[in-house]
């Protein structure tokens, strides 16, 4: 029994397999440790790693308020985002090679909570995902050319070669030509050998050529679904009011 005991796992005894006459399945304990290193390698904030298509909350999206461009309501945009973002994780657990998905929408609409929605469900599934949140990864990049670890070229091998790669926050910054040539280098790749991205951003695709020059747009147009959200009130906002109005009604007296 004491040696038992000296066992992280008593089911497998730390070997990872656990065996049944002639059957040989895994483990629990190897899909815990497996998920939890897919988990610390994908970089999703935090605050994200609760988020699933269960929790997207429909709600919070206007069924009286037209999108003026496609006519549908606010509450109609976001039923089909939902439903393309859940059929992209159905699609890639059968074909890794998948369009992605161009997710654009205002500030707090949702954009970046359903990527993790999208990314959880793949990582629940043992599949490799890599969040970036853009002006951050740039200026992780730029960092390297004053350090001596972390290399340039390691941090856009990442991106460029991640199965699944979400951009967060492609947004309305001043790109430079060398932020340009380097996001286009990187989509550039992961088109040529098929590899989804998901971007969220408050561009629309048809916009995008003005900031990120027609090659990147181009490509991002082949390469992408583009879905979109609208809100008439930040959802962050809305939920804290929410939590505020909670906190006063279960206040004693």
């Amino acid at each position: 029994m004491a040696h038992e005991a000296a066992y992280h796992c008593p089911l497998c005894q730390d070997r990872g397999i656990v065996t049944s006459g002639e059957v040989a399945r895994l483990c629990g304990c190897r899909r815990e440790r497996v998920l939890f290193q897919l988990r610390r390698r994908a970089g999703l904030p935090p605050a994200m790693h609760g988020a699933t298509f269960e929790r997207f909350d429909l709600r919070y999206y206007s069924r009286a308020r037209r999108d003026q461009d496609s006519g549908l309501t606010y509450y109609e945009l976001a039923s089909r985002t939902l439903a393309a973002a859940r059929e992209f994780v159905r699609g890639y657990l059968r074909d890794p090679h998948v369009d992605g998905l161009y997710l654009t929408g205002p500030v707090g609409s949702g954009k970046t909570f359903l990527a993790c929605c999208v990314a959880n469900a793949l990582l629940n599934e043992g599949r490799q995902v890599l969040f970036l949140t853009v002006p951050d990864w740039l200026d992780r990049i730029r960092a390297t050319f004053d350090a001596h670890q972390t290399t340039e070229q390691e941090l856009t091998d990442a991106a460029r070669e991640a199965p699944v790669l979400i951009l967060d926050d492609l947004g309305v910054h001043n790109y430079t030509a060398w932020t340009i040539n380097k996001l286009y280098s990187i989509l550039n790749y992961r088109l040529n050998y098929l590899l989804p991205t998901i971007i969220t951003t408050n561009i629309s695709l048809e916009d995008l050529s003005e900031y990120l020059g027609d090659r990147t747009t181009s490509r991002l147009f082949a390469a992408c679904r583009a879905c979109r959200l609208l809100v008439d009130v930040d959802i962050r906002i809305r939920r804290r009011q929410e939590k505020e109005l909670r906190a006063r009604q279960e206040a004693p007296g």
